[in-house]
């Protein structure tokens, strides 16, 4: 499938939603950022993404990752992507100026970044994790650090990685068992396995910069005493140029489900020489610097699979033909009539819309806040940084839950033709399925936004989110063409808060009832969030008809989709309400000897 960057959709929302040219504004780090210098960005994205990435996602997903004797070769054109990839200055972008960065919005980055991703996830995974490693020595590391590391990779010469799971530990990182010994120098020799690192070898950069998690010698247990460490994969002189090998090797690479272009690596650190970033035993607190990045970025992932399954479902539907319509003959001059008239293809194909265009309003809301929390002060930091830390779990595992059912939907629109590969729907589905498990499964995702986030801030961060939806009901509540959405927006916010007091009253009665509803509340927030976002865009799309605009047809479709939300997606919470009222007992009734085969 060929890629088409949605353009005027990204438009609608970074200039009309979310005024993005006024929120640069409030932060004096971004105030070059204005509405010229964004199209022009989105629109050199936008050829890169549809001229150098598409025409390679296929035919990488075919190639894959070679690797042999511990080095990976990326399949063919990646090379060259990726050097046009940073002489467009796209590594650069939202990095300190100091070395060499653009210093432009996390905002920006994140459009650039979902339409690269869309056009080929797995090139997206070699320069998506340095972002992370970048942001994390920028926060982190000393002054000597960032003069070593960050210019090389901010201009992408090297590239950066994290490095957190152990084949025994998987999420559970306060069982770690890499080590790191101190060396008389101050440097540590660091040894041990990690696995599943995205982009840990590959043949696009001179360098890998890997931020490891280790134990120091007498480290605390549990997650209290894990340290972070910059280990390069090739020693650095004093001149900055590459030297020796660090005794950093790539043991070998996972044959997966999807995204196979891109490099998943063991990596085997055999006493690898490395420097301690941040506080001794405060490498997980460091760490979070980077999986917020990577959590975001993992959102993307959902939305992104949404629009590749809805521009390929789209185009499949207008062309194939099947049937007659119930309601008579649309094409007369053809032997059927094209599969788009039939509902159930229509309820497909509006649902990756819904999904997609609702995505992309979720993950720049989010990033919007990632802007403030980077260059903002005082109190509009600390709001947005509280948002943030609700809205992030929300994001990672609701959108690439729904971003993987679009892209199911993607092959049930083509039937048979979808699951073969040509069409490009199956391999979709492969790529995104990983989406739901990596920086966290769904499961960890609403552990965290139930217990951690909502419950354990007693149901502050909830409250701010509550009071943002609130006052856009009440400011918008005399608004007759507004009322189908304010009314079913307030009742789900009632219902919301009655919800997590249920919830609260059930942990004191059974400690698993936080496991229990998590999942469930998890799809609830979800479902009320984009139905909040989908009421401004169709308050947006309202006012632009009223004021005559020349584009009637795009508004309109903005209000009939949030108003399929409304009817079709939207009464989803119930289920969940249901499944949530039930309590934890069906789950925890049945002995573990009962469960046999």
């Amino acid at each position: 499938m060929q890629y088409k960057a949605p353009l005027r959709d990204i438009q609608f929302v970074m200039h009309e939603l979310l005024d993005s040219e006024s929120h640069y504004k409030t932060l004096p780090a971004f105030q070059e950022a204005d509405r010229e210098l964004m199209d022009s960005l989105f629109e050199m994205a936008a050829s890169f993404a549809e001229n150098e990435l598409s025409p390679l996602n296929q035919s990488g997903d075919a190639e894959g990752c070679k690797f042999e004797n511990g080095v990976v070769t990326t399949p063919k054109g990646f090379k060259e992507a990726y050097k046009a990839y940073c002489e467009l200055g796209f590594p650069a972008l939202s990095a300190e100026e100091a070395f060499g960065g653009q210093n432009m919005p996390f905002s920006l980055s994140t459009v650039i970044n979902e339409m690269v991703g869309t056009a080929n996830w797995s090139f997206s995974m070699y320069p998506g994790l340095s972002h992370g490693a970048i942001q994390t020595i920028e926060h982190h590391g000393t002054d000597e650090q960032k003069n070593i590391y960050l210019e090389k990779m901010i201009s992408g010469e090297w590239s950066g990685t994290m490095c957190l799971t152990e084949a025994h530990a998987g999420s559970d990182l306060g069982i770690i068992r890499t080590k790191a010994e101190p060396k008389e120098d101050g440097s540590y020799s660091i040894t041990g396995q990690k696995i599943f690192i995205s982009a840990g070898e590959h043949d696009l950069t001179d360098n890998i910069i890997h931020i490891v998690l280790a134990r120091l010698p007498g480290a605390p247990a549990g997650t209290k005493g894990i340290s972070l460490f910059i280990v390069p994969k090739m020693t650095v002189q004093e001149d900055g140029s590459v030297g020796d090998s660090n005794n950093v090797v790539c043991g070998s690479i996972e044959h997966k489900m999807g995204i196979k272009a891109s490099a998943t690596c063991v990596i085997n650190f055999d006493g690898a020489t490395g420097y301690l970033i941040g506080p001794e035993n405060r490498g997980l607190q460091c760490m979070f610097t980077f999986m917020n990045v990577a959590r975001i970025g993992t959102a993307v992932q959902g939305l992104t699979a949404a629009e590749y399954a809805f521009q390929g479902s789209l185009t499949y539907a207008k062309d194939r033909l099947a049937m007659r319509s119930l309601s008579g003959t649309k094409a007369p001059e053809k032997v059927a009539d094209p599969i788009i008239v039939h509902p159930a293809v229509r309820n497909m194909l509006l649902t990756e819309k819904a999904f997609a265009e609702g995505g992309r309003a979720l993950v720049y809301y989010l990033s919007h806040f990632a802007d403030t929390v980077a260059k903002g002060e005082g109190e509009e930091l600390k709001f947005a940084d509280q948002m943030l830390s609700l809205l992030t779990p929300i994001a990672k595992a609701f959108l690439t839950e729904t971003g993987l059912e679009a892209a199911n939907h993607g092959i049930q629109v083509y039937g048979g033709h979808g699951f073969v590969s040509e069409w490009g729907m199956e391999q979709n589905v492969r790529d995104t399925r990983i989406a739901c498990l990596y920086e966290g499964t769904t499961e960890i995702q609403a552990l965290d936004l139930l217990g951690r986030k909502v419950l354990g801030s007693q149901g502050k961060l909830l409250a701010n989110f509550v009071k943002v939806i609130q006052d856009f009901c009440d400011e918008n509540k005399e608004n007759d063409e507004m009322g189908q959405f304010i009314r079913p927006l307030v009742k789900h916010l009632k219902e919301w808060g009655d919800l997590t007091a249920r919830i609260g009253m059930q942990a004191t009665e059974s400690p698993e009832a936080v496991g229990g509803a998590a999942v469930d509340y998890m799809y609830f927030s979800g479902y009320v969030t984009l139905a909040y976002l989908w009421a401004r865009m169709a308050l947006v799309a309202q006012t632009a008809i009223a004021d005559g605009s020349s584009e009637p047809a795009f508004y309109d479709a903005k209000i009939k989709t949030a108003q399929f939300y409304f009817a079709k997606l939207l009464p989803r919470t119930t289920t969940h309400v249901e499944r949530i009222s039930t309590g934890v007992e069906p789950y925890m009734s049945m002995d573990v000897e009962q469960f046999a085969f």
